[in-house]
């Protein structure tokens, strides 16, 4: 609580939020937590807001070639339909100054949004806030500066106080950068006072255990960009390293950091270790807005006790009739469909399930088994787009049972995690920080497929709730390589446990439905995961002995996290 009983007021900074298909300025997981989260927010009554920024041709908009391959359009989007705050900031980018206008998002159920904005008539510097994760470095440092200097500008220009700022992943932390400055040069501060104080009102959330998710920019770069922002290059050095990591400083500069998952706070513990004055690692599960991705009818049956089976029914048949209106594909809702809507990455591992054709084959030709995938690749990835390409050719050859829909976007994820009978998730272990599109799925009974990574420790009971890949492992299998070892024990669940139990036994199926549904709706909620940031990381630091309670914080994440040593770790 701050000194006057009140919780703290929460500035979150994030690059991209999913709050409605209408306003695409997301590329996935990330923004889907970020819009889930301001949701939960305006729920719960909490004083949040969010910074981010407006962009003007989304992040892609990606369809299908007649070679099969993804191609990418952006269009430019019409956003007169949000409201102008009528102020606008200014900010130094490589030697210009540069204005952002900014405008206020409200209408999703979501507390206040502000983002930033330079694709106004008149101005020059569109190109900083026109694709998300586009362009080259220095675009992409120019919107970071955006985003974490001119939010912090935004928020002074509307006169919004601010006792705690989240960065939601790296790219918020150049509004770090602007808090010292101002500290240094309006209050008159030393460099590590600044940097000290800084630290105390500073929340930081990292993601991804993946390389290339934590960026790292070259110091001469981001001098000639203006990052530095009043700063030197040894004081750069001192919060970012040589090179400047974007995650490193985030550590640094926070008082508290929080993985998004009990594994992945092992992960990102070990990842991080090295790094001098780092914030802990707590472990917060990430959670999902259940009033967006929960289906209403599903909701109602379940908390009335009614079978579950019709209104799944009838949302199958929704998807089936969205596959039949954009693919001319007619599925069967009568019969099994897995569904798979995933970024189109490597460790993901999309193909897993096609890996030995004589076992696979018999299923998808007789139509016993059904499977519908969806996501975008990066529009720089060329095998992630080779990723999709291989899906294309399998739908071509099995078109009765394999679809792909193009242009995943939250309609189309909205569709799988309601009208899909299992959600199938199978990446390499432990590369998936949390998933929350198991989650979504889960609040609607549909069962999960999975391996041990992210949050399905936490949650998923093998032959209960789901079934646990891992769980099928043998002895025999342990000689294996990882993808070897998967798909014996994929191929197991299927044809041992989820094909005849899906045919065979609909009581058994119906029960695991429930405990699914009974599983997911609160433990993984976002409503969850608000109050455990505000008890573990926004009101602590204004206790007076929040040294102490940060400690036990870290010691108690590890005792937590023990529970969970049994599950492998590759």
């Amino acid at each position: 609580m701050t000194s006057n009983g009140k919780k703290p007021t929460v500035a979150y900074f994030c690059m991209e939020y999913g709050l409605n298909r209408e306003l695409p300025i997301y590329s996935g997981g990330l923004g889907i937590l970020a819009g889930d989260f301001l949701k939960a927010a305006k729920d719960e009554n909490a004083p949040v807001i969010g910074i981010g920024i407006l962009w003007k041709q989304d992040y892609t908009q990606q369809y299908i070639g007649d070679d099969r391959r993804p191609f990418d359009v952006y269009p430019n989007f019409d956003y007169s339909f949000l409201k102008d705050t009528g102020v606008s900031v200014q900010l130094n980018v490589r030697g210009e100054e540069v204005t952002c206008k900014v405008h206020m998002v409200d209408q999703y159920g979501n507390a206040p949004l502000y983002l930033l904005d330079t694709n106004f008539p008149g101005s020059s510097h569109g190109w900083m806030t026109s694709k998300l994760y586009g362009g080259v470095e220095q675009d992409r440092v120019a919107a970071e500066m955006i985003l974490g200097i001119g939010g912090i500008k935004a928020l002074r220009a509307m006169n919004i106080d601010i006792d705690q700022y989240h960065f939601n992943e790296g790219h918020a932390v150049f509004a770090g950068i602007e808090l010292i400055r101002e500290k240094m040069q309006e209050q008159h501060m030393s460099f590590e006072d600044a940097m000290t104080e800084t630290k105390r009102q500073v929340a930081f959330t990292t993601h991804t255990p993946v390389e290339a998710g934590n960026e790292v920019h070259d110091h001469g770069l981001l001098e000639y960009m203006g990052a530095y922002n009043g700063l030197n290059r040894d004081q750069m050095t001192r919060i970012g390293g040589d090179p400047f990591g974007m995650t490193v400083a985030a550590l640094r500069l926070s008082h508290t950091a929080n993985a998004v998952s009990q594994l992945h706070g092992d992960t990102a513990r070990q990842m991080w270790k090295d790094v001098s004055d780092a914030a802990p690692i707590i472990s917060i599960t990430n959670g999902v807005h259940g009033g967006t991705w929960q289906s209403p009818s599903i909701r109602n049956a379940y908390k009335q006790g009614r079978d579950l089976w019709q209104p799944h029914m009838d949302l199958k048949e929704k998807l089936v009739r969205y596959i039949k209106e954009k693919t001319g594909k007619q599925f069967k809702k009568e019969n099994l469909i897995v569904g798979f809507a995933r970024r189109a990455a490597a460790y993901k591992r999309s193909g897993l399930i096609f890996s030995k054709p004589e076992v696979i084959e018999p299923l998808l030709q007789e139509g016993k088994l059904q499977l519908v995938f969806s996501g975008k690749a990066h529009p720089k990835d060329e095998p992630g787009k080779d990723i999709i390409q291989n899906i294309m050719r399998m739908s071509e050859k099995y078109p009765d049972s394999i679809v792909f829909l193009e242009n995943y976007d939250m309609y189309i994820g909205e569709l799988l995690v309601q009208g899909v009978d299992v959600w199938l998730n199978n990446p390499r272990r432990p590369m998936e920080a949390s998933g929350t599109s198991g989650m979504k799925a889960a609040m609607n009974g549909v069962l999960n497929v999975s391996v041990i990574d992210g949050w399905v420790p936490e949650g998923v009971e093998h032959r209960s709730s789901g079934w646990l890949i891992d769980k099928m492992l043998t002895e025999m299998d342990q000689g294996d390589n990882e993808d070897v070892q998967d798909i014996k024990a994929l191929y197991r669940v299927l044809l041992d446990e989820v094909i005849p139990t899906y045919y065979n036994n609909r009581t058994k199926w119906l029960e695991m439905m429930h405990s699914s549904i009974t599983m997911s709706k609160d433990q993984f909620s976002s409503a969850r995961m608000l109050k455990q940031y505000f008890s573990e990381m926004y009101e602590k630091n204004f206790e007076d002995d929040a040294p102490q309670m940060m400690a036990g914080a870290e010691q108690q994440n590890y005792s937590q996290q023990n529970q969970y040593d049994q599950y492998p770790q590759q």
